[in-house]
This record gives structure tokens, C-alpha cells and sequence, in this order.
């Protein structure tokens, strides 16, 4: 059986590059949203003429379309992803813009029929609402609040939950950029660390659950985990996610005018 100090040092080591989350097989397991938001991605972008996806990651989730669009196109924040992004993207003719997640969108006005967003770390609704074609569409999985706030607790102590991820926001803020919601779904996901190993490569790859995570910082914490893990078997948090689509009217007139 491992140490605490090689496991940790497994999860140190390992590459964070993309949303490849194949690493955690057999250490650490979360269930998937009812949606299937890749499949809707999939049979979406079949049915439109010009695709974006926003903060793509890796390009993983988009990567796996059966039927490209006849224009599609990506963005990613991180420069070592966006090198991921642009191979993985290759073979379905996308090109992928590195801009930084808060940046305005580098397209013109009205540029697709379809946006998409697997987990966006902000969603800038109005540049959203620009590139979209009246009657386009923007569907997007996201971050919940409160999501893996076990880990979070557990690392930094009781913190406050926070309201940024909620979904009545989200409503607002795309009601606001002149879209109209018509389909909001919500779900909690429970997720299970079978080794510190995991918590530690985790906690390096979705850097929001512990901002400023480094294990030099968190050892004792890490220990801690560690010594819960081989007593229960496994340490038990919830992800919290939610499915959004938003239509921009065909109608400019009779649509709600963006906030000022």
C-alpha cells in the first residue's frame, strides 16, 4: 500500500493539461448529469451552420461530435490547453482563439447559430448575446454553487458558500443580455476520493475549489484527508451542476433590452 507521501506525490506530478479526467480511474469516481450534455452538443451542432464553443478546455467534450458544422470555432484562456485544443480539434476543421475568459469574443456580431460552454469559470452573457444569431441558441453546463464544498471545507475551514454560481443569476444576467431561458435543469452529483492522491491532483486541476491550492500549503490538511480515507474508505463530496439554454429572439424589438 502507498504512503501518504508517495500518493501525495502522485497527484503532485501529474499533468493537469485539458479536461482529460481519465488520470482518476480506480481512485476517485463522479457521477454524470441526466442530461448527457455531450450527446445534446453532439446532435446540436449536426443541425447548425456555425458552432463556438466557449472555454473549451482541451477541446475534449467538443472533440467528440459526430457531425461538425460547416464553420466551427473555439476559445480557451489557458495557453497550454489551447495547444491540447487546437490538436484535438484538428481533424473537425475547428480553430481554436486563445482569449482570456473575461475578453470579448473575437468574432462579429451575429457570427453563430449555436454556443456552447461545458463549465465556464464566468459567462459574459453580453458577448454571448452578440455572436448569436437571432433564433441561435446558447446551451451551457455549469458549476452549481456550494459544488465540492466538502473539499473545499476541509482544506480552508468553514468558508461561506457563496451566491456567483447561482442559477437565479444566471437567469438574470442572460435576461438582461437581451436571451430568453427556456430550459433550466439542476443537479447534485455525488463524488467519491478513494486516495489523496486524487484530492491532491483534483485540487490542482479545478483550481477554484482551493484558490491558491499547493501541497507545500496544505500538508497537514492532506494528511488529514489521507488518515479520513483509510478510515471510511473513501472521502464523500458533492459536485452541483446546471443545464442552461438560452434562445436569442428572432425579434430584436420584442426582446428584453441588456442592462445598462
Amino acid at each position: 500500500m502507498s504512503t501518504f507521501e508517495e500518493l501525495v506525490e502522485e497527484g503532485a506530478s501529474a499533468p493537469v493539461e485539458g479536461w482529460d479526467f481519465s488520470w482518476f480511474a480506480g481512485r476517485a469516481t463522479e457521477e454524470r448529469p441526466p442530461w448527457g450534455y455531450a450527446r445534446l452538443v453532439g446532435r446540436r451542432m449536426a443541425e447548425v451552420e456555425a458552432g463556438l464553443d466557449v472555454q473549451t478546455g482541451g477541446g475534449e467534450v467538443l472533440a467528440t461530435i459526430p457531425t461538425p458544422p460547416p464553420r466551427l470555432a473555439a476559445t480557451e484562456s489557458w495557453p497550454p490547453n489551447v495547444a491540447v485544443a487546437r490538436r484535438n480539434l484538428a481533424p473537425l476543421g475547428a480553430t481554436v482563439h486563445e482569449v482570456a475568459d473575461e475578453a470579448d469574443l473575437p468574432f462579429p456580431d451575429g457570427s453563430f447559430d449555436l454556443v456552447v460552454s461545458r463549465h465556464p469559470t464566468m459567462t459574459r452573457w453580453d458577448e454571448i448575446a452578440r455572436v448569436l444569431r437571432p433564433g441561435g441558441t446558447y446551451l451551457s453546463q455549469q458549476i452549481g454553487n456550494g459544488t465540492m464544498r466538502e473539499l473545499t471545507v476541509a482544506m480552508m475551514g468553514p468558508v461561506p458558500a457563496g451566491t456567483a454560481r447561482d442559477t437565479g443569476r444566471a437567469v438574470a444576467a442572460a435576461e438582461a443580455a437581451g436571451l430568453r431561458v427556456v430550459d433550466l435543469r439542476e443537479v447534485a452529483l455525488r463524488a467519491e476520493f478513494f486516495d489523496v492522491g486524487a484530492v491532491v491532483h483534483f485540487l490542482r486541476k479545478v483550481i477554484w475549489t482551493v484558490p491558491g491550492f499547493t501541497v507545500d500549503a496544505y500538508r497537514d490538511q492532506l494528511r488529514a484527508v489521507h488518515e479520513r480515507i483509510q478510515a471510511e474508505g473513501r472521502f464523500l463530496a458533492w459536485s452541483r451542476r446546471f443545464l442552461i439554454e438560452a434562445v436569442k429572439p428572432d425579434d430584436p424589438a420584442g426582446a428584453p433590452r441588456p442592462a445598462s
